[in-house]
């Protein structure tokens, strides 16, 4: 323990990049969330077991510092797999996935009921406060790429701006004053 602890202190001091984690929840916490009070967006993250871009966005993209606090502070974040045997409740519908015990895996319903006929993964959704679908992305996101499209929505950006515009003023004009929201402005 005190070497972890010394370590973490150590990089800190050299400013070495410690990897941050999102705080994932699953699907049935997620759908247990009061959405007359809920203060967060929902996040959530379509994968599954053998997706290699899967497991790329998870060592470079989630664990990025302001990919992590974003999601963190503005979202409430869920990895949710795919191809699952979960039961839950999600907006008044009930999903099921009834694959038997040596079956071959086979999509959840309701990653069909997301994502509709373009399923591919990793996928993401982003859900309103109170749960009805605002986006879906989908595709391996670069942690800078992935930080403005979370932003975009979670700011209330795409009310006021095209996503080419925000684009372009992100680096300069959005960024600054996002880093400083987040807490990790130097």
């Amino acid at each position: 323990m005190k070497k972890t602890v010394l370590l973490l202190l150590l990089a800190a001091l050299l400013g070495v990049n410690v990897q941050a984690q999102v705080n994932w929840q699953t699907i049935e916490q997620a759908s247990k969330v009061d959405t007359r009070t809920n203060k967060k967006l929902f996040f959530i993250d379509f994968s599954t077991s053998w997706c290699g871009w899967c497991k790329k966005m998870d060592r470079e993209t989630f664990s990025d510092p302001v990919v992590a606090a974003i999601l963190n502070k503005y979202y409430i974040p869920v990895h949710f797999d795919a191809e699952g045997t979960s039961t839950f409740t999600w907006n008044g519908t009930k999903y099921t996935n009834n694959r038997g015990s040596g079956q071959k895996p086979q999509t959840h319903p309701f990653t069909r009921a997301i994502l509709g006929q373009k399923i591919g993964y990793p996928s993401f959704a982003i859900f309103s406060r109170t749960g009805s679908l605002t986006q879906i992305l989908q595709g391996y996101q670069s942690a800078y790429d992935f930080s403005m499209v979370l932003w975009y929505f979670c700011s209330g950006d795409y009310q006021r701006y095209t996503f080419e515009e925000y684009q372009r003023i992100f680096q300069e004009e959005i960024k600054p004053d996002m880093m400083k929201k987040l807490g990790l402005a130097r």
